[in-house]
């Protein structure tokens, strides 16, 4: 099985306009897991899938990030990356990385987060205005 771990600490914080990364190390049978992406959970509010990749490097974005983040991953060195540019308060959540298990790529076709069996502890992100 895959297992997620974000780096970088609990939290971040950005200014309005501004720029973060987010990081997370894939481990273990990194092999059987086709579709790995980020959703995002703000206080009071359903889990939102933003961003999908699939192991053939096609990638999908919700449209409420759609232009202003990017999703990549180093597959040598088992890392899951999220670029996220033009930062808005909105954009003020807790951040997972994720992994779909197996071969279907659902979320990666959908972000349907039900798809998602594992996912990392958490990073939140405060964007302020």
């Amino acid at each position: 099985q895959v297992q997620l771990m974000e780096s970088g600490g609990g939290s971040v914080e950005a200014q309005a306009g501004g720029s973060l990364r987010l990081s997370c190390v894939i481990s273990g049978d990194t092999y059987n897991s086709y579709c790995t992406g980020w959703f995002r959970q703000a206080p009071g509010e359903e889990r939102e899938g933003i961003a999908a990749l699939d192991r053939v490097g096609a990638t999908k974005y919700a449209d409420s990030v759609k232009g202003r983040f990017a999703i990549s991953r180093d597959f040598g060195n088992n890392m899951l990356y999220l670029e996220m540019k033009n930062l808005k308060p909105e954009d003020t959540a807790s951040y997972y990385c994720a992994a779909e298990p197996g071969y279907s790529g659902g979320y990666c076709h959908t972000l349907g987060v039900w798809y998602l069996d594992v996912w990392g502890q958490g990073t939140l992100v405060t964007v302020s205005s």
